[in-house]
């Protein structure tokens, strides 16, 4: 049996690389957060706010995973991608 075949196929296998990574990831936090938000929408009391404070209102747990989702990408991953172009 001869496995370079197999090696072969092993190594044309795309990888995805740091900067592609890292710029994916705060995307995927904010759309997880939608998905949740339209999957569980009673979570957001922001629909039916009878009864809820002002503190209460702002902190929506969907929303909040969108909101980290957003910050990551532009205060995290921008400069990291600045970064990671400068060391290689």
């Amino acid at each position: 049996m001869n496995s370079t075949y197999a090696h072969h196929r092993l190594s044309e296998r795309t990888r995805f690389s740091r900067s592609q990574v890292v710029s994916f990831l705060g995307p995927a936090v904010a759309a997880a957060g939608v998905v949740w938000a339209i999957v569980q929408p009673y979570r957001i009391t922001l629909l039916h706010p009878r009864g809820q404070g002002f503190w209460w209102l702002l902190a929506e747990p969907p929303l909040l995973v969108v909101l980290v989702g957003v910050l990551f990408s532009v205060v995290v991953a921008r400069p990291l991608l600045a970064d990671l172009e400068d060391a290689g």
